[in-house]
C-alpha cells in the first residue's frame, strides 16, 4: 500500500462535524493522511465515504480526556504535522443548552489538553477554529480587526476568548498555535447543519413558506463552509512565521451582510415566502458587526470564492431533490433552540 510522506499527516478533532467532515475530503484529495478523533455526538454518517480510503483513520474518543490524542497517534504513526482542533460545543444555543460547566469543559479544557499533547508529540502547528462572535459589536465605519477589543456576548464566545488567550500564551512553544476567527458559515457539507442562520432561513422558507426574523437590522459576517476549509488548509501550508501565535479573521468583507440581505437572496428563489419581523432579543447573543479581512488577504493570500447566492442555490437544490430526507431531524442541529 502506498504511504504518504510523514509531513502530510493531519489530525482533526471533531472531524465528523460540519466543518471537519468537509476538511477531511479536501485533505484526502490533496494527498494527506487524515486521522479523525471524534466522539460522534452528532453521529458519524459524515465519515462513511472515507472509511475505505487507505490514508484515512478514525478514532472514536472524547478529546476532553487527558491522553486521547496521544493514544490516537500511538496507533497511527507518523506524528502529524498539524492538529486542526475543531471539536467542541459550537454555537450560542448549544452552549446555553449544556450550561457553563460542560461548555467550559468541552471547549476550553479540551483545547488546552489537545495543545499540550500536540506539544508533547512534536506536532508542528495547532490550528484552532474560533469565531468572529468574540468581537460582540462593531459599526460599518469601524471594521473589527484582529487588533480590536473582544467583547463576548455569549457563553460560546466567552469560551472561545479563553482558548485564544491560552493559545497566544503558547506562541513560544515548539508547536505553533494559529487562530482563525471564522465568519458565520453556510452551505452544504457531509454533515449538514440547519441551525446556521442562512441554512436555517432556506429550510424555513422552503418547508413553511414563512420566515420570522428577529433582530432585523443586525449585520453579521458570512462565509461558505468550502471557503472555510480553504482557509484551514492555507493555515496548514503557509510559512510557519505567518502562523505562529497569529489570529486571523477568516472571511471576506463581501460577506458582511444584514439579515435583510440574506432574506432578499432567498426570496429571489422562493418569492412566495411570507416574511415577518419581530422585535425580540436573546440575552447574551446581541451580535452586530462588520469585520475586516485585510490581514488574512495580505498575509495568507486568502479570499472567498463563494457567495450567499451559491449557498442558497445548493442548499435549496439538496432540499428539492430529496437528498436530505428529513432536514428537520435533530441530528442536523447542534441544539434544539434555534435563533433567527
Amino acid at each position: 500500500m502506498h504511504k504518504v510522506e510523514e509531513e502530510k499527516h493531519v489530525l482533526i478533532t471533531g472531524g465528523a462535524g460540519y466543518l471537519g467532515s468537509l476538511a477531511c475530503s479536501h485533505l484526502l484529495q490533496l494527498g494527506y493522511r487524515v486521522t479523525v478523533v471524534d466522539d460522534l455526538l452528532y453521529g458519524g454518517e459524515s465519515l462513511l465515504a472515507y472509511l475505505s480510503h487507505p490514508e484515512f483513520n478514525f478514532v472514536k474518543a472524547n478529546v476532553c480526556e487527558a491522553r486521547t490524542i496521544r493514544s490516537a497517534i500511538d496507533q497511527y504513526l507518523p506524528v502529524p504535522v498539524a492538529i486542526m482542533h475543531l471539536a467542541g460545543i459550537v454555537g450560542f444555543p448549544a452552549c446555553q443548552a449544556v450550561g457553563r460547566h460542560v461548555a467550559w469543559q468541552y471547549n476550553v479544557e479540551a483545547a488546552q489538553r489537545a495543545f499540550e499533547q500536540a506539544e508533547e508529540l512534536g506536532v508542528e502547528r495547532f490550528i484552532f477554529a474560533s469565531t468572529y462572535s468574540n468581537y460582540g459589536t462593531s459599526s460599518q465605519d469601524d471594521l473589527a480587526t484582529e487588533e480590536s477589543s473582544v467583547n463576548p456576548q455569549s457563553l460560546y464566545a466567552e469560551t472561545m476568548v479563553a482558548v485564544e488567550k491560552f493559545l497566544q500564551a503558547q506562541a513560544g512553544s515548539n508547536c505553533a498555535p494559529l487562530i482563525f476567527r471564522m465568519a458565520h458559515l453556510y452551505g452544504l457539507s457531509p454533515r449538514p447543519r440547519f441551525d446556521l442562520l442562512v441554512n436555517q432561513f432556506i429550510l424555513e422558507a422552503y418547508t413553511q413558506r414563512d420566515l420570522l426574523i428577529y433582530q432585523r437590522g443586525y449585520s453579521r459576517s458570512f462565509m461558505h463552509v468550502r471557503d472555510a476549509v480553504r482557509g484551514l488548509i492555507l493555515g496548514l501550508q503557509s510559512e510557519i512565521e505567518n502562523v505562529r501565535g497569529q489570529i486571523y479573521n477568516l472571511g471576506s468583507e463581501n460577506g458582511n451582510l444584514s439579515k435583510d440581505k440574506i432574506v432578499e437572496v432567498i426570496l429571489r428563489r422562493l418569492p412566495e415566502t411570507t416574511v415577518r419581523y419581530k422585535d425580540l432579543t436573546f440575552g447574551g447573543d446581541m451580535r452586530d458587526f462588520h469585520i475586516s479581512y485585510e490581514k488574512v488577504r495580505d498575509k495568507l493570500g486568502f479570499d472567498t470564492q463563494f457567495t450567499v447566492e451559491d449557498g442558497v442555490r445548493e442548499v435549496l437544490n439538496a432540499l428539492r431533490s430529496g437528498l436530505i430526507d428529513n432536514p428537520k431531524d435533530q441530528k442536523y442541529r447542534n441544539a434544539k433552540f434555534i435563533v433567527s
